[in-house]
C-alpha cells in the first residue's frame, strides 16, 4: 500500500461511490426497497467526510454524528445506536 493511499482514504473511498451508486434511491418518495433507502441517506450524509478524507482534510466528527442521526430520523433506523455500539466494542 502506498503511502498516500491508507486504510482511511480506502473507507472513504467506498462511501463516496456507494453515494453516487445509492443516488437513484434519494428522497422521501423513493419507490425503493427501505434498507436501500436507507443505505443512499447514510451515504449521502457522510460524502462530504469522505472526501474530505480522499484530500487529506480533517472534518467534525459530531457533525457526522449529527448528520447520522438526521438519516435515522428521516429513514426509522437506528445508526447512531449501532455507532456508538460498535465504537464501544473497538476501545
Amino acid at each position: 500500500m502506498s503511502a498516500m493511499l491508507d486504510e482511511n482514504k480506502i473507507l472513504a473511498f467506498a462511501v463516496y461511490e456507494l453515494r453516487l451508486l445509492l443516488a437513484g434511491h434519494l428522497g422521501s418518495e423513493a419507490a425503493t426497497d427501505p434498507a436501500v433507502r436507507a443505505a443512499a441517506h447514510l451515504a449521502y450524509a457522510l460524502h462530504n467526510q469522505a472526501l474530505a478524507v480522499l484530500e487529506g482534510k480533517r472534518f467534525s466528527a459530531s457533525e457526522a454524528e449529527a448528520a447520522i442521526a438526521a438519516v435515522d430520523r428521516l429513514c426509522g433506523e437506528n445508526f447512531a445506536q449501532r455507532l456508538s455500539t460498535a465504537v464501544g466494542r473497538a476501545a
